[in-house]
Formats: structure tokens, sequence, C-alpha cells
């Protein structure tokens, strides 16, 4: 392909001056292209804007789909840089040593040069430690005297033992970061006729399980509160062996083949040169890659709702994300998509709240889940399925077998088939939720596998992920493995990796190396033989796609025009700041570009918040005329239709305390949550007895500063001239109410307190807002609670009261 034009020098010294700055960010960028300002960072960030503009959609994504593209793949798209610089990890890689030596050469891999460059001949040679220090003793450790105690500065004890114990890694490559607890499923009634599968043979059957939560995207350490995907997997220990029904709290996924699953994990993992974002989407590699991906987008919405931050563990959905099959005795088969639905209702956390909440305890869902069961509140969970026949997916417009895609509850309802609860903690998190190991192929008589090609993928990756804990994936570098022609794929890291790849990208498509490395296509490439069982057949083993997979956006769409205003405000935001994080304008406004093939309204929300002049053209699609959706709104789908039972077993509460507090409201209403089996927790100035206007002592079990206001799901401000005094003189008292108002949860105000909803610049024409069916906010103007009592409960179990959320936010 051509190169790129070079974007147009700059001509006055504040606009070099301002290209400079902007080229030595790693975090966010500019809305516009900058031109080049005369340096080194300036000039490559630059070429990059260049290199990703001249891809604006990926050109081969309508040849993936049929036999005949199958049978003959095209080459891939790439674009050849203005200059080595695009390519770069760092621009200091021209500062050569007699160790690091030169910048790499152009297109080469020397990992497998002869084998001499890694030989070694210990005839005649002295014993030395990793660091090539000569040993002069490897019989004795060291040891204050000949009879003493072994010394701690023995390095070279030390280095001989610590090389042997670290020979093994434990985490894994995602869902690193995960929490776990035992449980057990309860059948409703047999589904003899459907599966022979152990847990559903007869009613109140019961069958142990544990379940593992986790965030897919972080490593082992990181927060809680990411914006991601979180794994729910479930183990059935049933009388007919181990069942794994490893899923997710989203029922459909970013790809539609286990092809691509390595270059998504790459792409949304930390970029490779500097280790940054950990735990986050919001960067230049994830968004270049989905937005080369169309069948991303319904994911996206997803990921871009408030599902991405659930507010627990306890209150999340999952799915099998597949489609499976149940077998019955017959060997009859009908095809079965799984669901879990927490019988506490599917609730969130806003994202100004979840960004706090990671600094303040970034194990916030491990700390619930512990706490929910410690304290009996057993998270619980309905198991439903939908059940359909071959017959019946032949007639839908979309592809079953496609895990893009939902089946809507409207085509086929959910049917409960049991329930799971988890009702005790791990005794050691290392021997069982750290070392538990889940595998798609860990299947029971009764349950069976479609033809999902991301399904068959994950049949083999989970075993083969075992086998790579317990040892490492680079096994094709070790020296004799190692073949003799060059190596050029987007493989990367793990144990003992010899190659030191240079520049950012490891996955394809991209276009920040202009496409490479990229796909040979069929007249250099290898090419699976289309067997067939006869000749003139025109199905056979290919490596395509059906073509209504190339329907990228109709489900976005259903999902988007599903959600209430306010998750679709959510989602416009939250598009919004991740997409402003990325430093290359191509690639926001080919993300946008892709969206407004979703929804016209989000991409123009989304890019006037990005600062767009003008929305650029739709993107291509791979298939122009989708099949007619058959439901085109499913409320199903949206939080806001997922309450709940109505309780508030198991949130938080502050109840705000200070010296001369009247106390009797306060405690009365501590006591009635507490009989809902919610925590209402005393928060003062400090932690500590306290004198309360009647002269009695209540004791604050938390203080203002060690436990934030965003970790709570409502608050109680308390009446007491005094108290209120004291509040007022605390800054974090503002602060607390500002986030809990920010958060749109509930807020009960006593008498006097008031004066605080004004210190904290919250508008007053809101303080009768309870009258006017408003936002949560309830005051009680005598300082006494009966009735605002009794209403601050109801707004506690509505979670949210979004009537009085803002954008951007007024306190």
């Amino acid at each position: 392909m051509p190169k790129s034009p070079k974007p147009p020098a700059a001509k006055t010294p504040a606009k070099k001056a301002a290209a400079k700055s902007a080229a030595r960010n790693t975090d966010s960028g500019p809305g516009r292209a900058v031109p080049a300002g005369g340096d080194a960072p300036a000039e490559r960030m630059a070429q990059v804007q260049a290199l990703a503009a001249a891809m604006p959609h990926n050109p081969t994504k309508p040849f993936e789909h049929g036999f005949a593209s199958g049978v003959a793949p095209q080459p891939g798209a790439t674009v050849d840089p203005d200059s080595r610089l695009p390519g770069a990890s760092t621009l200091s890689e021209e500062n050569g040593s007699g160790k690091t030596g030169s910048v790499a050469p152009e297109g080469v891999n020397s990992t497998i040069e002869p084998l001499d460059r890694v030989r070694v001949d210990s005839t005649g040679q002295m014993l030395t430690t990793n660091q090539g220090v000569r040993i002069a003793d490897n019989q004795n450790s060291l040891k204050y005297g000949v009879r003493g105690p072994a010394l701690l500065e023995d390095f070279i004890l030390r280095e001989k033992i610590t090389h042997f114990d670290h020979e093994r890694i434990p985490e894994r490559i995602v869902h690193a970061r995960g929490s776990g607890a035992h449980g057990f499923f309860e059948c409703y009634e047999p589904l003899t006729d459907l599966t022979r599968a152990a847990p559903f043979q007869e009613a109140g059957k019961v069958t142990p399980v544990f379940v593992r939560f986790s965030t897919v995207q972080g490593e082992r350490g990181s927060k809680d509160t990411a914006r991601d995907v979180r794994g729910f997997a479930v183990k059935f220990y049933t009388d007919e062996g181990n069942w794994d029904l490893v899923g997710n709290n989203m029922p459909v996924f970013f790809i539609q083949d286990a092809m691509k699953f390595p270059d998504l994990v790459h792409a949304v993992k930390p970029e490779p040169h500097h280790q940054m974002p950990q735990a986050a989407s919001a960067h230049d590699t994830f968004w270049d890659f989905v937005s080369l991906m169309p069948e991303s987008t319904h994911m996206l919405m997803w990921v871009m709702s408030d599902r991405a931050i659930p507010r627990s563990f306890a209150t999340m959905q999952g799915f099998g994300v597949h489609t499976f099959r149940f077998v019955n005795d017959a060997g009859e088969s009908v095809f079965v998509k799984f669901h879990w639905s927490p019988v506490a209702g599917t609730h969130s956390l806003v994202w100004d709240e979840a960004v706090k909440i990671s600094g303040a305890d970034p194990d916030f869902h491990r700390r619930d889940l512990w706490e929910r069961i410690e304290s009996g509140n057993y998270p619980e969970y309905e198991l439903g399925v939908q059940v359909f026949t071959e017959e019946q997916a032949d007639q839908f417009s979309f592809d079953i077998l496609d895990a893009t895609k939902i089946v809507p509850e409207e085509l086929v309802p959910i049917r409960p088939v049991g329930r799971m609860v988890l009702n005790r903690n791990p005794d050691n998190f290392f021997a069982e939720t750290e070392q538990v190991a889940f595998c798609t192929a860990q299947v029971i008589p009764g349950i069976d596998f479609s033809n999902d090609p991301l399904l068959a993928g994950r049949i083999h990756s989970y075993v083969d992920t075992q086998i790579t804990r317990l040892g490492g994936p680079n096994f094709h570098e070790i020296p004799i493995n190692a073949p003799v022609v060059p190596v050029h794929n987007n493989q990367r890291d793990g144990f003992h990796r010899q190659a030191i790849h240079r520049g950012r990208v490891n996955y394809e498509p991209n276009s920040l190396a202009g496409g490479c490395p990229f796909q040979a296509g069929a007249a250099q490439g290898f090419v699976s033989v289309p067997a067939r069982i006869q000749a003139k057949e025109e199905q056979g083993k290919v490596r395509a796609k059906p073509e209504k997979f190339a329907d990228h956006y109709t489900q976005a769409t259903l999902f988007y025009e599903s959600q209430t205003p306010v998750e679709q405000c959510h989602i416009a935001e939250a598009f919004r700041f991740e997409l402003s994080k990325v430093t290359v304008p191509a690639i926001r406004e080919r993300m946008v570009a892709s969206l407004r093939n979703a929804s016209e309204e989000l991409a123009k929300k989304v890019a006037d918040g990005l600062g767009m002049v003008e929305l650029p053209p739709p993107m291509p699609r791979a298939l122009e005329q989708p099949a007619p959706p058959e439901v085109a709104k499913s409320p199903a789908l949206s939080l806001m239709a997922r309450p709940g039972d109505g309780s508030i077993k198991g949130r938080k509460v502050a109840l705000l305390v200070a010296p001369g507090v009247q106390a009797d409201a306060i405690l009365e209403l501590q006591a009635t949550l507490a009989a809902q089996g919610a925590v209402g927790r005393l928060v003062g100035p400090r932690i500590g007895p306290m004198p309360s206007a009647s002269g009695d002592l209540i004791d604050a079990d938390a203080s203002l500063e060690n436990e934030p206001g965003f970790l709570f799901d409502g608050l109680v401000l308390p009446d007491g001239d005094e108290a209120v005094a004291a509040l007022a003189q605390d800054g974090h008292t503002a602060e607390f109410i500002r986030d809990q108002f920010r958060h749109c949860k509930p807020i009960l105000v006593f008498g006097a307190s008031r004066m605080l909803l004004s210190q904290a610049g919250l508008p007053l024409s809101l303080d009768k807002s309870q009258a006017q069916g408003g936002t949560g906010l309830i005051v009680a103007e005598d300082g006494t609670g009966g009735q605002a009592g009794e209403a601050f409960v109801q707004a506690l179990a509505m979670h949210r009261h979004f009537g009085r959320q803002m954008d951007p936010p007024l306190v």
C-alpha cells in the first residue's frame, strides 16, 4: 500500500511547543492530530497518527465470511511507516552499550541465529554465581564459627536455593484476581426429559459447588472495582464427576472465534513497552483493536454500561456465554444457554464511586463477599435456562454459535431450574481459591458442546493453561527447539522469554504498527485442505465464519435501545472517558465511526464529549443488509428491570455522629436497619465513645477518615446543634455528603443537619424533593425518625436515585 502523507510541519513556535508537550504524555492526548514539532517525540507522534489514520477501518473484514473466502484468505492489510520511529518501543533505543547492543535489525528475529550464540562449554572453567562471580566453596554455607548458625548474608547459598525454589508460577494469564466461596446447588424439578446431567435428576437434589468470581484483565494484586468483565465460574461436584460452568457476568463476548483471543487479551492488557495501565481498558491498544473488530460493538455496550462495575458479587448476574447442549438418556439433544440471577437483584456502582473505592479499599468486592457469608447473609442465585431446538435456531435472524449475540428472552423465555447458595468461606485462600482449576472441557454425561468456534478454543485453552502454570509457554525458544527460519508473531512474555521485541504492538489487526506482522494470505501462507465428504459439496474444513456472524451491530443497537436514559448516559460517559485516554486521534475517530452503525445518538454524544467538530463517516459494514431483528427493544437488558427482592440485606449505611448528637433517632434507625439485614455504622470525626445530647455515651466504630462516604449505600445526618457544629468543622463531612449525593444514594437529614447540606454545596431546592416524589433526599424537620426513617429504608431499597444525576456533576 502507498505510504500515508506526512502531516504538515508546525509553522509557529507556539505550535511546536504544543506538539512537544503533547508528545511527551503517555496518558490522554489532544483531540486533533498534532503536527510534527521538530524533535523525535513529536515526530513519532505525528507518524503514529498518520499510520493509524491510513487504516480507517479493517478492509479485510468482509473477506472473513463465507466458504470461498475461507479457502483463499486475503493478505492482511498493511501500511508502510514513514520511518522506523512508529515501531520503536522507546526513543532511547539508539543509546547502545556492550549489553544492549544497537537498534534491532529491521525485520529480523535474532533468536533463531545459529546455536553457537548460546552454547556453553565449562571445560576448565571455574564455578560462578548467576552474576558471574567466582565461587570459592560450593560445599558449605557461611556460618558464624564452624558450629555456629548460618548467616543471612550468604548470597551464594540464597541464590542457589532461591533459584531452585522459584521454578514454578501460579498466576493465571487472565482472571488472575479472584475470590471464591463454597455452597450448594438445589434442583427445583426433574429435567430428565431434557438431560441426564446429574444435578437435574430430581427435585430437591443438592449438589456441592465451589464458585470463583474474578476480574479478567488485572493482575492478582489489582483492584476489585475496575471497569471489566467479571468471571463467574461454578464447579459442580456431581455424583458423576465434576462439571465446570465457566462463565462471565455478561452474556456476550468481544470476539467470535478463539483465533482472536490472544489478540484481544494482548490489546486489553497493559501496553508492553511500559506496562500501563493496570486493570484498565482506557488506552490505545485496546481501542485500536476493538475499533478494527466491529463484532465487538455489542460487548462494548455491556462493558461501557454499569454491568462492568458491579456493586458486589452477590448482586451480579452470571451467564454461560456460549450455547451448550442438553442430552437426555435417549441421546436426544437440545440447545441450552445458562443464566445465573442474584436474588438480591442486579446492582452496580457508578464510575466516580468505583474509582474512589479502588483507592480506599481495593479489596471491596472480596471483602463484601467474605463479610456477607460470615454474617449469614448468604449470596443466593437462581439458575435459569433457555432451551430451544436446532430447528428453532435456524429461524433466528442471528447465529446461535456467535458468542457476540444473545437469545432475547422475548424469543426464548428463561426457565428457572434451581438455586445456588454460597454459605461457606474458604479455610485457606491459596489452597482453595488460588489453586482451583476450571475448564470448559470438564463436562458430565448430559452436557455437551455446540460448534461455537470460541467455545472450541476454550476447550483446549483451559487445559493448556493448567499445564502452563506448571512450566512455561516458551518451550519453542529453548535453543534446541528454535527453528532456523524467521519467527514473527504476536506471542509475548512468560517464563524464560528470550526474544526482546521492539515496539508496543502485539496484536492483529492493528494500525499502530502499520498492520504488521500481517497474515500472508493463500498465496504464501498455510491453508487447510478443504476436505469434503463429496467433491461437489459446498462445505468442508475451512477457516471462515458463517455469513450471519457478519452482523456486528444489530444486537449492539438492541442493547443500547433497551437501556433507560440514565443507563444510556452512563454508556456515553464511559466511552467518553475511555476514549479520552487514547493518545491517537485516528483511533478515537475510528471507534466513533463504528458506533454510528449501532446508534447515531450514542455516537453524537461520544463525539461531542471528545471535542469532535464533525462526525466521521460510518464505518463500512461487513454485512450491508443484515436480517431484520425479531426484537427491537428488550426491557430485560436494563438493570432497572432487575431490582431484586426489594430487601436491603447486605447494604451498609453511614450514620454520622459527634459529641452532642441527638442519639435516639439514630439508634432507632440503626436497629431498624439491622432487623432487615442491613448494617448501620456509627461514623464520627473519630472512633470511640462520645457523649450524646442526653448524656449517654455512644460508640463510633468508624471515622470520617477511615471509612469514606463512597463505601456506603446510604447516609444519615444527625440532629443536635453541638454535633452538627462539630461535623461542620471537619472537611471530611462535606466530602462524605457530596460523594453520597453525586453517587445518587439515599440521604436522610435530621433537623439541624440541613446546614450541612448548604456547606457541602448541595442544591437547597432539593431539600423537599421527597414531597415531590423526588431524588432520595429526605428531610425530617423535627429531628426524629418515624415516617422519615421508613421513607429512608424504602429509598435504600431502590439502590440508586438517578433523578439527581448531573453530567458534569455540580457538586
